[in-house]
């Protein structure tokens, strides 16, 4: 990407849109547009449309997404599935049709089928069943990385796409039951260590196994393919580690500072029992993690001490 080309991030007030932000900013990128989602709503086709024939980006990053949890996936699924296809649609057709130069957009792991083997290869997706707690939001980023292969091999376009692991970090989403796991534990340990609570209820059996990337790291890494990468297949983005729900839980306990006892409640669901990237393309290409996972929640709880409006989503 050349220095003053204007680069769009769609979803820049989120947590891995407004790393992106931080990311090019870093790299000397400073021609960025934004808009928030009371200036665009990515819904609207017509809105979008306009502001592409407008503003004409040379490369876009699609980072927004509506996304939460396990909770916030079971309860909204005809929501999660028809906004994140809705937007997606509107901007990766609008930047076609406006001879964006490439494309980045941003997947999720949970694409890749329930019982995929592990660790999962970029190559194992549509081979399986998808994991029904979040079935909806999957075949909507199915379809918004499909679409981009689509459309390279039918216009030629450069369009690609990345499958991020479990991501946490600044400006994360707090919410008490619509967030991810880690952010929700840092704010239940957080508000348990407050008001001394003796325990700290978890849900399900903590057995399952879970990978975790840095949202900066995933970031760079962004930067880093849209200068170095063009392919249909997607790329995933990880670390290549795991670890147990349980080991988790007790690592954020220790950052946050929390002594007490931590109890298990196995009527709640688990998810997934094991959900880790293969990320030897991602090495292979010649990018690979800096921040160690212990170290990214202790700047992930500094964040939240930090935000207290943001820790209150």
């Amino acid at each position: 990407m050349e220095r003053e080309a204007k680069i769009y991030v769609a979803g820049h007030q989120g947590m891995v849109g407004s790393a992106i932000c931080r990311a090019l900013k870093k790299n000397g990128y400073g021609n960025i547009i934004t808009r928030t989602h009371q200036e665009l709503d990515l819904c609207r086709q017509e809105d979008v449309e306009e502001f592409f024939r407008r503003e004409r980006p040379r490369y876009v990053f699609l980072a927004a997404a509506k996304v939460g949890g396990i909770v916030a996936n079971r309860d909204a699924l005809a929501d999660f599935m028809y906004q994140n296809m809705i937007l997606e649609m509107n901007v990766i057709h609008a930047a076609w049709q406006n001879e964006c130069r490439k494309l980045l957009f941003l997947g999720s792991s949970c694409i890749y089928p329930r019982m995929a083997p592990q660790p999962m290869k970029e190559s194992c997706l549509l081979t399986g069943e998808l994991e029904e707690t979040n079935e909806a939001y999957a075949l909507a980023k199915i379809s918004g990385m499909k679409y981009c292969e689509y459309l390279n091999r039918q216009y030629g376009t450069d369009y690609i796409s990345v499958m991020p692991t479990n991501l946490y970090g600044p400006n994360d989403n707090y919410h008490p039951t619509h967030s991810h796991v880690l952010p929700a534990l840092i704010r239940r340990f957080h508000e348990a260590k407050e008001s001394g609570a003796e325990e700290v209820v978890c849900w399900g059996t903590g057995t399952p196994l879970r990978e975790f990337m840095y949202v900066d790291d995933l970031a760079d890494a962004c930067v880093f393919l849209m200068n170095t990468y063009s392919g249909d297949e997607t790329v995933n983005l990880g670390t290549g580690k795991e670890l147990t729900i349980k080991e988790l839980t007790e690592l954020v306990a220790k950052v946050v500072g929390y002594k007490g006892e931590i109890r298990w409640d196995p009527t709640k669901p688990d998810g997934t029992p094991r959900k880790l990237l293969d990320v030897s393309k991602l090495e292979k290409l010649g990018y690979h993690y800096t921040t160690e996972l212990e170290e990214g929640i202790r700047l992930t709880y500094r964040d939240f001490l930090e935000n207290p409006v943001r820790a209150e989503r």
